[in-house]
């Protein structure tokens, strides 16, 4: 059973910086691709980064290219987003995902979701 658990999300002043955190619950973690997705009210579920297995590849939405960094750590079944420079057009509910194919998790089609946690970016 994969189980993942989002932390770190709160309120930030605007161009501050926020690092969330996900806990991978199963095994295999270090077989899966793992991602990160946003959902801000009334609006459409965006796929805001992905990171291969092994880290060797990363993907980033143009939205958050070179404000926001995911990484991994296999050691400890973790996987991070660091987030600088936040801006009100932030605002949103962050799940982690994940997923054998790192193209399905940039589809937003991953198999394994988290529930989520609540960033806020304040003006």
């Amino acid at each position: 059973q994969v189980q993942l658990v989002e932390s770190g999300g709160g309120l930030v002043q605007a161009g501050g910086p926020l690092r969330l955190s996900c806990a991978a619950s199963f095994r295999t973690f270090s077989t899966y691709s793992m991602g990160w997705s946003r959902q801000a009210p009334g609006k459409e579920r965006e796929v805001i980064a992905a990171i291969t297995w092994r880290g060797s590849n990363t993907y980033y939405a143009d939205s958050v290219n070179g404000r926001f960094t995911i990484s991994r750590d296999n050691a400890k079944n973790m996987v991070y987003l660091q987030m600088n420079s936040l801006e009100p057009e932030d605002t949103a509910n962050y799940y982690c995902t994940a997923d054998y194919n790192i193209v399905l998790l940039t589809r937003n089609s991953g198999a394994y979701w988290g529930q989520g946690t609540q960033v806020t970016v304040s003006s």
